[in-house]
């Protein structure tokens, strides 16, 4: 006798990047930031603690305050959420019934998938192109009958990673207005690597009710630990995922320290060229090396080989001391997510992979 819902016990669970907790590994498989946050956020926890005893700010105010400030918007713009992954589960939940669909891009970020299936819904993945673009069904108004699950439903919301996990790409704003006004649902835009990227979709947002942005405080702003991410979305759409969230679900420390964060804007200004900087040389010596690797917007790179088999390489490093991710992606292929550590952490990453290449 099983006392779990069919949904859950046919779920995997989400199975993320190795986190060892002895600090001898070179740690680039989970794309954090590798420097500490801006000072400004230590003091603000420091100024916090006295607020313990009692409960937090429902929505965030704080922030959300602060945030519409950032990006022209009114407080009612924002929701807070504990991490961008609250923020994913929150909008699948208020806009996704069971049997009905979520369509995502392939391959991507696999939390979009688990969440359409703790909804009992169903979930129709569309394959990039091979340069990583999106193809014409990505647009299409209409299921595409195709993949798991039954196509009986009407399309309740599309997730889009921009810049994407593993590629690190980016599909052009104007690209991403086109396919909104095609689609019949919202299109969830997650920018949890924009910091990191040429463009964004912010100003999207206030041309089109369907288009939503989240962004996350783990990757850009150094605070993988304390989980914070928000949504930027016209107030009719906020005002129902309110009614979704947990009443407390963001504490008083992570909304003090993610105020502060995105205050300090020369700290971001600062650690996003040291990131891109390394980036640039990492790819570089990669293609040298002999990697397929592609030209990257977020704080990692995907690299594949057509030469050998590329596990090999993950299995080596790790052996080294070395975690970077190794990624299978049926129907797709399979290759490494390396992400941007320190110069340090590169170089020796880099010496490794010149001895076992």
């Amino acid at each position: 006798m099983s006392f779990f819902r069919p949904e859950i016990e046919a779920i995997g669970g989400y199975t993320p990047g190795e986190q060892p907790q002895d600090g001898s590994f070179i740690k680039l498989n989970t794309n954090e930031n590798p420097y500490l946050p801006s000072p400004a956020v230590a003091e603000a926890i420091q100024w916090t603690i006295v607020r313990l005893p009692k409960y937090p700010h429902t929505f965030g105010d704080p922030f959300r305050q602060m945030a519409a400030e950032h990006w022209g918007v009114e407080p009612e713009w924002i929701l807070c959420g504990n991490g961008s992954d609250d923020i994913l589960t929150i909008v699948t939940r208020t806009l996704v019934g069971a049997g009905e669909l979520l369509r995502l891009p392939y391959p991507s970020y696999i939390l979009y998938r688990t969440l359409a299936q703790l909804q009992g819904a169903n979930f129709e993945e569309v394959h990039f192109n091979a340069d990583w673009t999106l193809p014409e069904a990505f647009f299409s108004p209409l299921p595409l009958g195709e993949g798991p699950g039954v196509r009986a439903s009407r399309l309740k919301l599309v997730f889009l990673a921009n810049p994407n996990s593993p590629s690190g790409t980016v599909v052009p704003p104007e690209k991403i207005l086109e396919i909104a006004k095609r689609l019949p649902c919202p299109l969830l835009v997650d920018e949890a690597y924009a910091d990191f990227a040429e463009t964004n979709c912010m100003s999207l947002v206030k041309q089109c009710e369907k288009i939503m942005v989240s962004r996350s405080f783990s990757k850009s702003y150094a605070l993988a630990g304390l989980r914070f991410g928000y949504l930027v979305a016209q107030p009719q759409l906020i005002e129902q995922f309110t009614k979704m969230k947990d009443s407390y679900n963001c504490d008083a420390l992570s909304v003090a320290a993610a105020t502060a964060a995105l205050g300090d804007r020369e700290w971001l200004a600062a650690n996003r060229a040291k990131i891109l900087a390394t980036r640039g040389r990492l790819v570089a010596e990669m293609r040298k090396l002999g990697f397929v690797t592609v030209d990257s917007q977020a704080n990692f790179v995907w690299n594949v080989r057509t030469d050998r088999p590329i596990r090999p390489f993950y299995e080596e490093l790790k052996r080294r001391r070395i975690l970077v991710r190794y990624m299978d992606y049926p129907g797709w292929g399979d290759g490494l997510r390396i992400s941007v550590g320190t110069d340090e952490e590169i170089d020796h990453c880099l010496e490794e992979l010149r001895k076992i290449v």
